[in-house]
């Protein structure tokens, strides 16, 4: 359901609190029986809830950056929550940042991995702040990430899903793979996306797709596309808040209806000029693309507003810091 109420709520106490000092930000560790993930805690003194950030596809870091990108979303929304004094934690994933030497190899990852990182990071988290449950805020994959991780968790508040996917991820291929890829070659590649929702590994990809379905990746692809989202999300029965920005090139309102239809109590914020990356952006591609690389742009305005006032109104709900 949309609560716009809730965004103008979230506006005003923030307009109303007195200023205070930036907390400091610390690098922590998390060690695991392959090697060592790093991520960046931001604690305020007496913190009112703690959040873990998960990030999305491909290499993004801590910071929500990569090669091509560098928009420092997570950090943007990292510094939101300590003005709302919510801790949250920020992580380089498995392989990426200085968790790069944590992944072996990558034809021993799956998406599985990443949510027993996610969760191993939230009970790091709970017994650091001292919290009664952590919440997840979770971005594009991350949000899937999210979903994963929550099942079966008693250390989990609730879920904040930003861009997440609502459709099973072969269907987003198949409709992306599609529009873009000649025949016979859009063929191959659906016949390749079969094969592995199958659980069945393609053995000669053709070149043209080995990007996308090169060997070493196929394990992980195969976890992936196994998973759908609204029927993750509609076993779990904690809170739960799902975010999208209708002007998002990767991931659509469409996305974020699919995952509310599974959930019918979870609370649907649609936010107008709003893009992936979570900057205020028109439609026009060329012009919501330059976004991507503008760390000194904010956050657009009603991102803040939604999550922390979302995890504030659950406050009383989960008794979120033990005193």
């Amino acid at each position: 359901m949309f609560k716009p109420h809730a965004l103008a709520f979230a506006a005003a106490l923030l307009m109303t609190t007195p200023a205070t000092a930036s907390p400091a930000s610390e690098d922590i560790a998390l060690k695991t029986p392959t090697g060592t993930l790093w991520g960046t805690l931001v604690a305020p003194p007496g913190a009112d809830a703690a959040a873990l950030i998960l990030p999305g596809s491909g290499p993004t870091d801590r910071n929500g950056n990569g090669p091509t990108i560098h928009p420092d979303s997570y950090k943007l929304i990292a510094e939101a929550l300590a003005g709302a004094n919510i801790a949250s934690l920020r992580i380089d994933k498995r392989g990426i940042g200085l968790s790069a030497a944590a992944m072996s190899a990558e034809q021993d990852l799956r998406i599985q991995t990443y949510s027993d990182d996610a969760k191993a990071w939230a009970a790091d988290l709970k017994a650091r702040t001292h919290a009664h449950c952590v919440w997840l805020i979770g971005h594009s994959e991350g949000a899937l990430i999210a979903e994963l991780a929550a099942q079966y968790n008693a250390d989990i508040c609730g879920l904040i899903l930003i861009s997440g996917a609502g459709f099973k991820a072969g269907d987003v291929l198949r409709k992306q793979l599609g529009a873009t890829l000649p025949d016979p070659l859009k063929q191959q590649a659906f016949s390749a996306l079969a094969e592995l929702e199958a659980g069945r590994p393609v053995a000669d990809p053709p070149p043209q797709l080995a990007a996308l379905f090169r060997p070493s990746v196929q394990p992980y692809l195969i976890s992936w596309l196994a998973l759908d989202p609204a029927a993750l999300l509609h076993d779990l029965k904690i809170p739960v808040l799902i975010l999208q920005g209708d002007t998002d090139l990767q991931i659509s309102v469409d996305d974020a209806r699919r995952l509310a239809a599974a959930r019918p109590d979870a609370t649907l914020t649609i936010l107008p000029g709003v893009n992936h990356v979570l900057k205020t952006a028109p439609a026009d591609r060329a012009a919501n693309i330059a976004t991507y690389n503008d760390p000194t742009l904010p956050l657009a305005p009603p991102v803040a507003a939604a999550i922390t006032s979302f995890i504030k109104s659950h406050s009383h709900e989960n008794r979120h810091l033990e005193r």
